[in-house]
């Protein structure tokens, strides 16, 4: 299955990684939390393990305004 996440979800999760997990990631890095975010009961009561990675963004950049 193909699931999809919107931008808005996308930079959710980006900030949602930022906030509680303290990790700096890129957008794109996201979008597989941001699909679990977005479709609960496809995920509820597994195991779930997401791979963080993509740090090609910059300290100063305002992508976090967006959420």
């Amino acid at each position: 299955d193909i699931l999809l996440a919107t931008e808005s979800q996308i930079f959710q999760a980006t900030r949602q990684l930022v906030d509680q997990a303290k990790i700096l990631v890129e957008p794109s890095a996201a979008v597989p939390l941001a699909c679990v975010v977005a479709h609960p009961d496809r995920f509820r009561n597994r195991s779930v393990a997401i791979v963080l990675s993509g740090g090609n963004i910059e300290c100063g950049e305002d992508i976090l305004a967006h959420t």
